[in-house]
């Protein structure tokens, strides 16, 4: 999935180049194209599709010149992740009814590969024999706000495999306190197994509006009538989280606890939290940066000139050609809404 905006992490992700084309980490690689190069280790480049925004099929083009023209399926419209997901499944049923796949945003950080891999598949390989809907859950390692929740009833039905209780939304510290304490929940890594024909029966039995709505052009996915038909009816259909529209109704949802050195990168603070720090437990991305008596800041400037910061601390300081952002890193959930206050400026 590589069509969101990521609208936490202004300025740096904007609306003509979202984060997940960012080489965030500075290593050379966009956070879109180790996902890829991820995901090798499983299949070959053309059993990977890329959903995205219409207006991102050409970026997606230019960072995975691998995967074939025909696997960039473009939104018209952005509905959120049921209706995309959705989507997906039913151009993989027109190919094989029978397939599993895998869901996966394009602009996470898994440090720990192997272990990825190894859970994936077996995640795999249990999807294609049972009914399951199959969330990857995180071992929490602090009180995050930024994190949805999964809490897991405890029951397992296969070694490592538990049944989820319920999901839960982003909390705030005193609950995200409670639920570290707790030792049952397990952050939302927004990761999913299942097979296309289990997936498929839910959007009708839970989110019929979008089956409705899709199902009507079984026919014409994977031909020349597609891109026509999902112009037409892709808008039509609820913009709606897969964890509103399928999660948090099914009974039939497990959650695979796993330890994969996994970050989302949503957010500052998560980078932050991810991220090598100083003696002082500053972040600095970028050359030419002087921390002077401050600390637990993230900094990102940018390299061609002399930044001197003095006194700073908890802050977030986001330099970039148009934009300075100096902003608490406690009060670091007001930016999204920040960004919608300059939708149609020069800024966003």
């Amino acid at each position: 999935m590589a069509g969101g905006v990521g609208s936490r992490f202004w300025p740096a992700s904007r609306e003509n180049h979202p984060k997940q084309f960012l080489d965030i980490l500075g290593i050379g690689k966009s956070l879109i194209r180790l996902t890829f190069e991820r995901f090798l280790k499983i299949v070959p480049p053309e059993r990977i599709l890329v959903i995205t925004n219409n207006k991102y099929k050409t970026l997606v083009s230019e960072h995975i010149p691998e995967i074939p023209e025909q696997n960039i399926i473009g939104e018209p419209s952005r509905n959120n992740t049921g209706p995309s997901i959705a989507y997906a499944a039913f151009r993989l049923n027109s190919i094989n009814p029978n397939s599993c796949f895998v869901v996966a945003p394009s602009d996470h950080v898994i440090l720990k590969e192997d272990e990825f891999i190894e859970r994936i598949q077996k995640a795999l390989d249990y999807a294609a024999e049972n009914p399951v809907i199959l969330t990857l859950g995180i071992k929490p390692t602090r009180p995050d706000t930024g994190y949805g929740y999964i809490q897991s009833s405890g029951v397992k039905i296969i070694e490592g495999i538990e049944k989820v209780q319920r999901f839960q939304e982003k909390p705030d510290k005193e609950t995200a306190t409670a639920y570290l304490e707790a030792g049952s929940y397990y952050w939302n890594a927004g990761i999913f197994v299942w097979s296309t024909k289990t997936i498929l029966g839910s959007y009708k039995q839970y989110a019929d509006g979008i089956y409705s709505h899709l199902s009507t052009g079984e026919g014409v996915y994977n031909s020349e009538s597609e891109e026509e038909f999902i112009q037409i009816n892709y808008p039509k259909t609820e913009s709606i989280s897969v964890d509103y529209a399928i999660l948090e109704k099914a009974d039939n949802v497990y959650v695979l606890p796993v330890d994969i050195g996994w970050s989302d990168l949503g957010t500052w603070n998560a980078l932050h939290a991810f991220a090598e720090k100083d003696n002082e437990g500053t972040v600095v991305i970028g050359d030419n940066t002087k921390m002077i008596n401050s600390k637990n800041c993230i900094v990102k400037t940018d390299a061609e000139k002399l930044v001197i910061i003095k006194d700073l601390e908890g802050y977030i300081v986001i330099d970039e050609k148009d934009v300075l952002l100096v902003y608490p890193k406690e009060k670091e959930q007001e930016i999204k809404a920040l960004t919608n206050q300059l939708l149609g400026s020069n800024f966003k």
